[in-house]
């Protein structure tokens, strides 16, 4: 397992403070345990080995609280089975169109692997991939990787494992052939939990702007903006939130962003999440996302639809993620990198000890092809009830910040991408929480 502290003189860090309770289905702070100096309004933690320099920021951490009793993945799927009513000419023809969509999204595999969890990966050749679906696709290859930003440093994690060994889908040993990559199989469970077929494998479109709550979903971010960004890098430990509804979720993922808040935003988004709906189960699970038109039609989570290009055949996107931070003992995190080539324009995604999974191609975007104005780092959960209350789904940890390292969510290595292809440390990083009664951030 991973561990990790600051070094009083070398590294800085920035502390997110997520604290949530429960009382009388409403969220109120709490005071803040003893061992905390109050320096004009930052709260600096005594027992900590953290520093803070604030022109430039080099790491970030948050952190949530929140408790609930977990639900099985078995549960849900009854909980679908039960809400999925059709009399029989409607069941039929609702079939016919998700078996239709199974076909689209479930590609001829050469090799099929059983995961602990459950879960089937299919070895895909690269280029039957979903990707080359896309009509500005077509008739195309997998680019070369192109060189890593200027000043990036290769770093083993801090499990000391390689990157494919993150995922439970290969603790069996078995790996998908060179010349194909490994996709997590689409049951039609899968889409009789969602929604609708159309709407099956995206987000709920909704505007994301940082200053109130908007639509159910409730975030609690560091952003950077007011410049010219082409990446950025963090790492972020992995936790396992409890997720009280099938029809919520809670991540932590990075966001580089382009465009208004309006209609016509696009981002690129990658990290950790828990979701139920999506893969019917509680495990934390990497995954992709991306939207040219705030999420309305385009994009997708992972290699539901046609867009993301994937490059390597040892890491599954959507798979799930082990070990992961146990509360009081060991840490493990994930580490990020989303850099814009710039040579082909493409956004490559980096995940673990450096390890390409593939690329974004510029062509699906339209205010990212040039490239972002906003990067965030943080976390962000749906809360489904109704008004008046407030759901019991955990963010991070789901503990108290002023526990402290060890038993909250952290990022760290926060980096941007600057025009000259280089990381550089984060300069004015702002934090904004979209409801600090139940998810606060500082």
């Amino acid at each position: 397992m991973a561990s990790f502290g600051c070094d009083k003189k070398k590294d800085i860090c920035f502390w997110f403070d997520f604290r949530r309770r429960q009382e009388q289905g409403k969220c109120t702070k709490q005071k803040q345990k003893q061992g905390t100096k109050m320096f004009g309004r930052r709260r600096i933690h005594t027992r900590m080995n953290f520093t803070f320099n604030f022109p430039i920021i080099s790491s970030l951490v948050f952190f949530f609280l929140l408790s609930l009793t977990a639900i099985s993945a078995a549960q849900f799927e009854d909980l679908a089975r039960l809400n999925q009513t059709f009399r029989p000419g409607e069941e039929s023809k609702k079939m016919r169109l998700i078996r239709t969509h199974l076909l689209k999204i479930n590609k001829p595999s050469v090799k099929t692997i059983q995961s602990p969890d459950g879960d089937i990966m299919d070895c895909v050749m690269v280029h039957h991939q979903p990707a080359f679906d896309h009509p500005k696709l077509k008739g195309t290859k997998p680019l070369d990787p192109p060189e890593r930003p200027n000043g990036y440093h290769h770093h083993h994690n801090h499990a000391g494992m390689g990157s494919e060994n993150y995922q439970l889908w290969s603790l069996s040993g078995e790996s998908c052939p060179e010349g194909t990559i490994p996709i997590r199989r689409t049951t039609e469970q899968d889409i009789l939990r969602a929604n609708s077929i159309k709407r099956f494998g995206r987000k709920i479109a909704k505007p994301i702007r940082r200053d109130s709550s908007s639509g159910g979903h409730e975030h609690a971010v560091g952003y950077v903006s007011g410049d010219e960004y082409y990446g950025a890098k963090a790492s972020i430990n992995v936790w396992d939130p409890k997720v009280t509804d099938r029809f919520e979720f809670s991540l932590s993922q990075m966001w580089v962003i382009s465009g208004s808040f309006g209609d016509d935003l696009n981002t690129i988004e990658a990290g950790w999440q828990v979701s139920p709906e999506l893969y019917g189960d509680n495990y934390p699970r990497f995954f992709t996302y991306w939207t040219t038109d705030a999420y309305q039609t385009t994009g997708c989570y992972n290699l539901l639809c046609s867009g993301f290009v994937q490059t390597n055949n040892r890491i599954a996107i959507g798979a799930a993620i082990s070990p992961t931070s146990s509360y009081n003992g060991g840490q493990f995190d994930i580490s990020l990198l989303i850099w814009k080539d710039p040579k082909h324009g493409n956004w490559w995604l980096e995940f673990g000890s450096g390890v390409l999974v593939g690329y974004w191609p510029a062509s699906l975007f339209t205010h990212l092809r040039d490239h972002a104005s906003m990067v965030q780092f943080g976390g962000e959960i749906v809360n489904s009830q109704a008004s008046g209350s407030h759901t019991s789904t955990q963010m991070g940890s789901g503990h108290f910040s002023g526990e402290g390292f060890g038993k909250a969510s952290y990022f760290r290595n926060m980096q941007v991408v600057d025009w000259d292809n280089s990381l550089i440390p984060l300069s004015n990083l702002k934090v904004v929480a979209d409801n600090p009664n139940c998810y606060d951030i500082r």
